[in-house]
């Protein structure tokens, strides 16, 4: 197969590689990093601190995204490009696609990761299940309650400028 990345993009892929790599440095912090780049220049990184601040979401991608929102003041990305050391896993995946980055370019894939003990291909399938069919249950409002939380999100919509485009 022939070598689809740049020199830039191999240049920044081996940045968020090395942001990996120091995690073997620090106990407890697990190999990721990641970065996004706005026309040309880094703008943001991120390491998993996952262990060290007790969050679940503190995912490298995640916090590449987190520290380029508070110094960009924007939570759209369409002019980015995110780097990350492996493939993501689906929360931040989909995280991506809420910032609107165009293009990820990832090192290691998800079958690396899988077979180095994380769990992202068992949850790429888990989430391609029926909500029923997943292993968390997921309990859905009915009546009064379900109304209410929809009637929220229909006031907040009807605030809008422009009038919503269903996303079905």
């Amino acid at each position: 197969m022939p070598e689809t990345l740049s020199e830039a993009d191999r240049r920044f892929l081996k940045r968020a590689i090395d942001l990996s790599r120091h995690s073997l440095e620090d106990e407890g912090k697990t190999p990721f990093g990641a970065i996004i780049v706005i026309d040309g220049e880094i703008v943001s990184e991120g390491n998993s601190s996952v262990v060290e601040k007790s969050d679940p979401t503190a995912h490298a991608e995640i916090m590449a995204l987190r520290n380029a929102g508070s110094k960009l003041g924007r939570h759209l990305m369409p002019d980015g490009v995110m780097y990350a050391s492996s493939e993501p896993c689906p929360m931040c995946l989909v995280a991506c696609y809420w910032a609107r980055l165009p293009r990820i370019v990832f090192g290691a894939t998800s079958e690396d990761v899988a077979v180095n003990g994380f769990e992202d291909l068992q949850l790429y399938r888990e989430l391609a299940h029926p909500a029923n069919q997943r292993a968390m249950r997921e309990d859905v409002a009915e009546g009064a309650l379900h109304e209410e939380a929809a009637d929220v999100l229909r006031e907040w919509a009807a605030l809008l400028p422009e009038p919503v485009v269903p996303k079905m």
